[in-house]
């Protein structure tokens, strides 16, 4: 006998800036496990501490071998997101890990209500996500940090981490 489908949506007119942001960890190396399994806990105490504008958090698994873990994040607007990315603990997590991915590899893809994407892909081997069919290009200069990515007007349009503590200007 056939069920009937209850068909639902949502009304998102309450939510104008709303950010979609897919993040991913991916083990590379044996000691990436030990990275993985140290920064995944402090990651879901900082969403449980629900940070302003932080809407819902949800964990993700994308494969166990390798193990390449993830989460889903609903940000209010972009400003809140990028607020946080420059607060402690998060600031701090993504300066080590731009000076040392231990073993991992780390992505993102951001989405955004009013349009625009835009993503990074930190030692990741095999192309996922935009990766998969987009050119993938060296994320130097305007295509570093995130807020000049998207194209957006942040006040946070400096990133997290200065292009020149990881790539100094004598740098070939």
């Amino acid at each position: 006998m056939p069920t009937k489908v209850d068909r639902r949506t949502v009304d998102l007119s309450a939510y104008p800036d709303l950010v979609v942001i897919y993040l991913g960890m991916r083990v590379n190396r044996p000691t990436g496990l030990k990275m993985l399994l140290g920064i995944g806990p402090q990651i879901s105490s900082s969403a449980a501490a629900q940070p302003e504008g932080l809407l819902r958090h949800e964990m993700l698994l994308y494969s166990l071998f390798p193990l390449h873990l993830g989460m889903r994040q609903y940000w209010r607007d972009f400003d809140s997101l990028m607020k946080w990315t420059r607060s402690e603990p998060h600031r701090l997590w993504w300066k080590n890990f731009l000076k040392d991915s231990g073993g991992t590899g780390f992505w993102h893809e951001t989405y955004f209500r009013k349009g625009g994407m835009e993503a990074i892909y930190d030692d990741i081997s095999k192309p996922i996500g935009f990766a998969s069919f987009a050119p993938l290009v060296p994320a130097r200069g305007p295509m570093f940090g995130a807020s000049s990515r998207s194209g957006s007007a942040s006040p946070f349009d400096a990133p997290v981490l200065p292009e020149s503590d990881l790539y100094p200007p004598d740098h070939v």
